[in-house]
């Protein structure tokens, strides 16, 4: 991507106790944007307004967690077929990463973000047709649509909140917005199962016994219940595309280009990007794999033997692991104060207590479904080996920030690290286990999944400077990996079994832990070994 101008290659934190410092090596004059009197920008504000779209496309990525279940009873589909979901929706990242790039530069960054959500409005808006007919093809290209959207949404915006303030933070504020994109999947499976899975789906032999007939009429019915909740969503986004299209967010020239201009560097030129990219692939394949197969795998009589109404209430603490561990690693990445870490770890041990005498108020056979105060107390009850290791984690830093002098703040590459090796354990532990402990420590995997897609983000394209907007198309179309792995996950979990099939992901986060401790290291650190 062409700009104006050279980028300048800022020096390792190597000599800072070897801390990576994520830089997106920009000129020293716009490495921090200052107003008129000298004093650094807030940009609090645009950088809320940005958060509302990861909000909006985790919500919307995590319903395809539903969808799966559901139209894998509809139209009577065995796994590698029901994989096709993932395929339609990640494959459109391949597909669109590198247009949506162009557009950026064509545009900026605040046209395309709208572009991307009134995408997304149309694709949504495609699910009624799907419904009605109801045909599974028509159910895969509405899906198509509305990941372009999304792609064109994760190009612009991932960038754009990356370079909106110091380098140095760039890796904490991404993660910062990614928990609130981790805060839509949470709470996507539990709308996605009150509206979508409300009613329990027929035995596959039931099924198939079926006249012509009463199938296309079964079908009908239960395609239409995802009409609602998918027309609610296209209104709302469209709303939110008028409202940022509205809303006057700073343009950041030192980061972007426009067409016609020419800067004498190469992407291809930052092993960090090639590496990152490929990293990206394997976690969201490993990520998508995980979470796709979740219900079915929590349906399984070796494992929960669940409703799949329930099983779906239990995905909703892999994304909310997410979450928690997404505001607890943006913390610990910026500086995280033994104070604040004292008090996450003593409120997680409240409701560690607390849930004792709540689960007894809890009515015997009780099935989670619309938010009351009978479900938040199922909530509290259900959720304790999370609590658990949120305290404990909690706790860890804390007790590094108390040794440090009363803050600690983490290196992006080592906490990557160590959280490749934390879900390579436990997802070989689900494997080799049965019944709870293989629920909740696949489960617990998305607690450290939580902090891998920004960090491998921002050591990503860290150093690229004006190249940054192809880099982030790079990054963007790699995740195809949530496409690709799932498919093969399926095919595998056909021929032995969907326990083992998880040896996939494990294959992944291996390769992360290699990104983390070796593959990211930007040019100028690779510059200075040498």
């Amino acid at each position: 991507m062409a700009i104006s101008g050279a980028a300048r290659v800022r020096e390792t934190a190597e000599k800072r106790n070897l801390q990576t410092m994520v830089n997106i090596s920009v000129s020293s004059q716009g490495a921090e944007v200052r107003d008129a009197v000298g004093e650094p920008k807030s940009y609090a504000g645009p950088l809320a307004v940005v958060t509302s779209l990861f909000f909006m496309w985790g919500f919307l990525t995590c319903l395809n967690d539903i969808l799966i279940p559901h139209l894998k009873s509809i139209f009577d589909l065995n796994y590698a077929q029901t994989m096709l979901i993932q395929f339609a929706f990640f494959g459109s990242y391949f597909i669109f990463s590198i247009p949506s790039a162009k557009l950026i530069d064509w545009i900026g960054y605040q046209r395309s973000m709208v572009a991307g959500l009134l995408t997304m409005g149309f694709g949504a808006f495609l699910f009624v047709p799907a419904a009605s007919v109801p045909s599974y093809p028509l159910f895969l290209g509405a899906l198509i649509v509305l990941a372009a959207g999304i792609t064109c949404l994760q190009v612009a915006a991932n960038p754009y909140v990356t370079v909106l303030g110091r380098p140095e933070t760039a890796s904490s504020r991404l993660n910062l917005t990614q928990a609130f994109n981790s805060l839509g999947t949470f709470l996507a499976p539990f709308f996605g199962g009150i509206l979508i899975l409300s009613a329990a789906p027929k035995a596959i032999s039931e099924i198939r016994a079926m006249l012509p007939d009463a199938l296309q009429a079964y079908r009908l019915h239960e395609a239409a219940t995802v009409k609602t909740p998918y027309v609610g969503l296209g209104i709302a986004l469209v709303v939110l595309a008028v409202a940022i299209g509205l809303f006057k967010l700073p343009k950041i020239e030192h980061a972007q280009h426009r067409v016609g201009e020419k800067v004498n560097d190469s992407i291809w030129r930052h092993p960090n990007l090639v590496f990152g990219a490929i990293a990206i692939f394997v976690y969201v394949g490993a990520e998508v794999s995980i979470g796709s197969f979740l219900v079915n795998y929590f349906h399984e009589p070796e494992i929960g033997g669940l409703a799949e109404k329930i099983a779906a209430s239990f995905v909703s603490f892999y994304w909310g692991g997410a979450m928690l561990g997404r505001f607890i690693g943006s913390n610990f990445l910026g500086g995280a104060k033994a104070k604040y870490m004292w008090t996450v770890s003593a409120l997680s041990i409240a409701l560690i207590l607390l849930s004792y005498p709540i689960g007894n108020q809890i009515p015997a056979g009780y099935q989670p479904g619309v938010p009351n105060l009978t479900w938040l107390a199922w909530l509290v009850f259900a959720g304790r080996p999370l609590f658990v290791l949120v305290a404990v984690a909690a706790a860890s830093i804390a007790v590094m920030a108390t040794l440090r002098g009363g803050k600690a703040a983490a290196n992006t590459g080592l906490l990557l690290g160590v959280c490749a090796i934390s879900t390579s354990v436990l997802v070989t532990i689900s494997m080799l286990s049965t019944g709870h402990l293989a629920m909740w420590s696949i489960i617990l995997v998305g607690f450290f999944n939580s902090i891998m897609f920004p960090s491998i983000f921002t050591l990503g394209v860290a150093e690229l400077g004006p190249l940054t907007g192809d880099g982030s198309g790079i990054m963007i179309m790699a995740i195809v990996g949530g496409a690709i792995l799932p498919l093969a996950q399926g095919w595998i979990a056909d021929k032995i079994g969907i326990h083992h099939a998880f040896f996939v992901p494990v294959i992944c986060y291996l390769y992360i832990l290699f990104f983390a401790l070796s593959g990211s290291k930007p040019n100028s650190a690779r510059h200075a070994r040498a």
